[in-house]
């Protein structure tokens, strides 16, 4: 009899209910009844023989074995739903979750734009004529300052073909700086000045 509840138990405890509680403890109380107020007092030579203090005995273990076991089953906290286990991973799985990260694309912005710094001056002598017929630069931002130290009014002035890019005032004295962006390729400076150009100021500037 002792085997038999002790097989029950993990039913029981797969149930996580009071309720086989109840009926171990009902049959429990039954049986006592039953003992006391039935057999022991309508037959009062119950149990007689040997035999039958040996079932009584017998019955009685296994219904306080059951009551017992019943109650040390059922009194344990009830088991987790496989929905709050689920939960619980979605939430551990998101919270190791490695954070967004960001990139700032590479525009043309962003990149330091190359500078070329030319210098240049009209003869202070007053001949007409520019320091150098010759001037190189890099493709991107050219900045060209001239300084004239001449009596003269000059000015410089950078074309490419029949298109004039820029020019700086007629000035005398000082000096004065153009800043344009140019493509490579090849361009001409001179001085607009009446006759001057003429007489031979002017040059070249090669942008590679």
């Amino acid at each position: 009899m002792h085997t038999v509840a002790l097989q029950l138990a993990p039913v029981l405890a797969a149930e996580k209910s009071k309720v086989p509680f109840y009926i171990a403890g009902g049959a429990l109380v039954l049986w006592a009844l039953v003992l006391a107020l039935v057999l022991g007092m309508r037959k009062p030579e119950f149990p007689g023989s040997l035999r039958g203090q040996r079932i009584v005995m017998a019955v009685s273990i296994v219904l306080v074995l059951g009551a017992v076991s019943t109650a040390v089953i059922t009194s344990g906290p009830p088991a987790k739903t496989a929905e709050a286990s689920t939960g619980a991973q979605t939430t551990s799985t998101s919270s190791t979750a490695p954070p967004a990260t960001t990139t700032t694309p590479t525009t043309p912005s962003n990149i330091k734009q190359r500078v070329t710094k030319l210098a240049i001056e009209a003869l202070p002598s007053g001949q007409l004529a520019y320091s150098t017929q010759v001037l190189s630069a890099g493709s991107g931002q050219v900045s060209i300052t001239m300084t004239n130290g001449s009596p003269l009014e000059h000015n410089f002035t950078l074309a490419q073909g029949s298109t004039v890019l820029g020019a700086t005032p007629t000035f005398k004295g000082g000096s004065r700086t153009l800043t344009l962006n140019l493509k490579p390729g090849t361009y001409k400076f001179f001085c607009t000045v009446p006759g001057h150009r003429a007489a031979g100021m002017e040059g070249t500037l090669t942008v590679s």
